[in-house]
């Protein structure tokens, strides 16, 4: 049983006498669940309970005062003042501290929520942008100390900014300590990889299991001699790149390891960690191993444990799956398999993401709109991430189940520039099977931006038309809105000749241009118009209460093709209308009555004859309160 200091205040003793009561059955029950059989498992389960009080002991006075506050107010995440930045280190500061030196830069533009890219040490030459992980307790040396990352969520949390971390939880680097003793022959640790010693049983294997990287990375396993038993072969499974090792969570250590992974890094003032790769945790043979029932048992485990331990730390699932499977990653409630807010307190709500993109190369608002009503059952105490763009591709079968494969692979083409009368400056990436490839590419070089300098026809207005589009709907859509480094400046993709051979995701993930960022009060600059126009929709945004991400988007009935239309309820209500045309209509909402304006212009609205210019996109709210909505 575990004991408590006397040393320890008793504020803080029962506190966490509390927390035990309330979240340890609900681990203890997912981890029976998880790990029925294995030998002493009881003996386990004391030393998880012990870790997890060790770790609430000690965790910092200021991090404890942080979590009373989150707790008294836990719809933080979802409040319209809410806004997130996602950033490469290296590629927007050079190190850390160049981080913590640019925060005034961030909080000038709104940011609440920062998102730092991997940033742990890493393997040494091909690492996947950092996804390759050699030590979990240590910061990549070239970015900073180790004390830096604490150094970092302190200031963050000073400037009013929550801190997010990539925690990679699938797999590890084939250089990290772990493999290493396991390639020395160590079986402790060789069991904590997938790792097969026969052809027939990789092939039964593959047979069910799809393709992350189908033309630089083919297959899920890699032979991996030093893994052989009896001067044998052996292959370890690698789901990502071979270099990258999945880790195997049917073995309850390796369940351990990351809960301490996490515990540890919490306690530097990680805020929120994204879990990377957060279906493929589980392996079952017969199955697609992603989005499996133990994968969500692992999940729901770490958060009732943080909610032990600490309490104001989040987690936020990566889960670039079919619409209706994501929602999966908020949680169900067991009785009665509905959703529930019991896993991850956010998801990627990369489904609309994708369909805005969509909308834009195809003028089709019906996807969108078909989304807004599948993803609605989310249960309203998490939050989406509502996004433009990231480091990653945009994969167009995240959305076959809902649009035919003959139109992903034109709108695919579309935005590597290679259909007729196409805008964009982007880039095809690779396809699993026959699925349509993805796309790589800057936001302001998918809307058709041009480098200066650059030869060819150049649409300037256009496409920032475009671009501000994405983010005046992203922004009002239900969730926690996060830019990408570099969007709010309209900055564009990273120069071909640099970018490492085979890897074209490099591409959208340009070193951040300072100059350009110099110019973001010149509205005479592409980068200071956009700028500017951006950083008047947060401001607004961040007065709207109806915005609050705890009531879902709801899609408008009888608009024409190329409008999508959605409401969002609060005290008083908000619509926003966006035409994804590049031609001017004009929409009637003959049935929405009483007095409306337009929230970014404060003119008065006539909804029976609303014109919209192309790509325009506005939001409006009423004048008079709403009728209060039911739970």
């Amino acid at each position: 049983m575990t004991s408590f200091p006397s040393s320890q205040a008793p504020s803080r003793a029962e506190s966490l006498r509390q927390r035990l009561d309330r979240h340890w059955p609900t681990a203890e029950a997912l981890l029976r669940r998880l790990y029925a059989g294995v030998p002493d498992v009881e003996d386990w389960l004391v030393r998880v309970r012990d870790v997890v009080s060790t770790a609430a002991l000690n965790r910092p006075a200021p991090l404890a005062e942080r979590d009373a506050r989150r707790l008294a107010e836990p719809d933080w995440f979802q409040r319209p003042n809410q806004l997130g930045y996602c950033f490469y280190v290296d590629r927007f500061a050079g190190t850390l501290a160049g981080v913590q030196a640019r925060l005034g830069y961030l909080a000038d533009l709104g940011v609440t929520y920062l998102h730092a890219l991997p940033l742990l040490a890493m393997q040494a030459g091909d690492n996947d942008g950092g996804f390759a992980v050699a030590d979990y307790r240590a910061v990549e040396p070239r970015l900073g100390r180790t004390e830096d990352l604490a150094t970092l969520a302190q200031a963050a949390h000073g400037a009013g900014m929550a801190l997010c971390l990539d925690v990679v939880c699938n797999h590890t680097a084939r250089d990290h300590a772990w493999a290493q003793a396991a390639r020395t022959g160590d079986p402790h640790y060789r069991a904590y990889y997938h790792v097969l010693e026969s052809a027939e049983a990789v092939a039964a294997y593959e047979a069910t299991l799809g393709q992350v990287f189908p033309k630089t990375a083919p297959g899920n396993f890699t032979p991996e001699p030093t893994l052989a038993r009896d001067g044998g072969q052996a292959w370890v499974w690698t789901t990502f790149y071979p270099y990258q090792w999945d880790l195997n969570y049917a073995n309850p250590a390796v369940f351990q390891e990351m809960l301490e992974v996490l515990l540890h890094l919490a306690n530097q003032g990680v805020d929120v960690f994204r879990l990377d790769s957060t279906p493929f945790l589980w392996k079952a043979p017969g199955t697609a191993c992603r989005g499996l029932p133990q994968t969500h048992w692992v999940v729901r485990a770490w958060r009732a444990l943080l909610a032990i331990a600490a309490p104001a730390v989040l987690l936020k699932g990566e889960a670039i799956v079919d619409p209706d499977d994501v929602v999966s990653f908020f949680g169900r409630d067991d009785a009665t398999g509905l959703p529930a807010a019991n896993e991850c307190h956010l998801a990627y709500n990369n489904g609309m993401m994708t369909a805005l993109w969509l909308a834009q190369a195809t003028g089709d608002a019906g996807p969108a709109h078909a989304l807004l009503d599948r993803l609605a059952v989310r249960p309203r105490q998490a939050a989406w991430i509502t996004y433009v763009r990231c480091h990653d591709d945009i994969i167009w079968d995240a959305l076959a189940a809902l649009i035919p494969q003959e139109t992903l692979h034109r709108v695919s083409a579309f935005y590597a520039g290679a259909t007729p009368g196409s805008y964009a400056l982007g880039a095809a990436f690779q396809a699993d099977g026959d699925g349509a490839p993805s796309t790589n590419g800057m936001a302001a070089s998918l809307v058709g931006l041009r480098p200066e300098g650059r030869p060819g026809e150049a649409d300037t207005d256009g496409a920032l038309a475009r671009l501000l589009q994405l983010y005046q709907v992203t922004l009002a859509l239900d969730g926690l809105p996060v830019l990408y480094m570099g969007d709010e400046i309209a900055l564009t993709n990273a120069p071909l000749a640099g970018l490492p051979a085979g890897e074209g995701r490099w591409l959208h993930r340009p070193d951040m241009d300072w100059s350009r960022a110099a110019d973001r009060n010149d509205s005479a600059t592409a980068a200071g118009a956009f700028h500017a126009a951006l950083r008047r929709l947060i401001g607004v945004r961040a007065r709207l209460d109806a915005l609050n991400g705890v009531e879902p988007a709801r899609p408008l009935a009888g608009l024409p093709p190329g409008i999508l239309g959605f409401e969002r309820v609060g005290a008083r209500a908000v619509l926003c209308l966006a035409n994804l045309t590049g031609q001017a209509v004009t929409v009637s909402l003959p049935a929405t009555t009483g007095a409306w304006r337009d929230a970014v212009s404060e003119t008065a609205i006539d909804l029976t004859a609303l014109p919209l210019a192309p790509w325009q996109t506005r939001w409006i709210v009423t004048e008079e309160p709403t009728p209060e909505v039911a739970p």
